[in-house]
């Protein structure tokens, strides 16, 4: 599922350039390498239609063969470098997200909404950084069971966040995965009084994730935050975790605005 444009014609828009798009979007971090079929059945596409979007994506380089698995080039980096340089994340952004991280003590990471997922735009690459959750840039998030997800949900477009909490499958991460709709509202309404989202061992196991809004209310494109593992992370130090994001957050707004 991608963002829609909902005010252009469906007569203006090419179907099959759609469906190469979704498959590409087939691959992620639990789908590195797959064959025609399993291609078919993530997309629901039927095989001879896959087999010639594939092909077509590997002639262009974007998608490599061997055998019969299939799996993506770095040339789809790509793809998303032209987003990054045009909105000048190494030059305005990337040097707040660093200075950030070196003041907060852990590894900062700042993330924007696509469709039905939060995506990883951007991380601290400083060396000193203990712990990592295996995510990159690129990496997408569950919204409903992650802080930086209920962070976007909370101070996003609200009609765009009214049809994720009701329309996304509940998924259950750990034992303490809020499974209830209502719950989850509950939990959202109150991430945006408090302008913070905070949410523990529901995505991971034994971690915390805290975020904040990069943006005004019912605009927040983005949001930024740490995870880390509760063990090392005590429930005082939350606020104090928090008010520095903010401070941060607040000058990386000012520099996509």
């Amino acid at each position: 599922m991608m963002n829609v444009q909902p005010d252009i014609p469906l007569k203006d828009i090419s179907l099959t350039f759609m469906k190469g798009m979704t498959v590409l979007r087939a691959f992620d971090d639990t789908h590195s390498h797959l064959s025609l079929a399993e291609i078919a059945r993530l997309t629901g596409f039927e095989r001879a239609a896959v087999r010639r979007l594939v092909l077509t994506l590997v002639h262009l380089g974007y998608v490599h063969k061997d055998d019969n698995r299939y799996s993506l080039t770095p040339r789809v980096l790509v793809l998303g470098s032209g987003f990054l340089r045009g909105n000048q994340f190494g030059r305005r952004v990337q040097p707040l997200i660093e200075l950030c991280a070196r003041e907060v003590g852990y590894s900062v990471s700042l993330a924007m909404r696509d469709g039905p997922s939060a995506v990883y735009v951007a991380q601290s690459s400083q060396q000193n950084a203990r712990y990592t959750f295996g995510f990159t840039i690129g990496s997408r998030l569950p919204l409903l069971s992650t802080a930086i997800g209920r962070m976007l949900l909370a101070w996003g477009d609200e009609i765009w966040a009214q049809e994720m909490l009701e329309t996304l499958p509940i998924e259950r991460f750990t034992p303490n995965t809020l499974m209830e709709r209502d719950a989850i509202a509950t939990a959202i309404a109150s991430i945006r009084e408090a302008g913070v989202s905070i949410v523990e061992g529901e995505f991971e196991t034994g971690a915390v994730g805290i975020a904040v809004p990069v943006g005004a209310m019912h605009r927040a494109e983005a949001a930024l935050g740490i995870s880390e593992p509760m063990s090392e992370l005590s429930a005082a130090d939350y606020p104090r975790r928090a008010e520095i994001l903010h401070r941060y957050a607040n000058q990386i707004a000012d520099e996509l605005r």
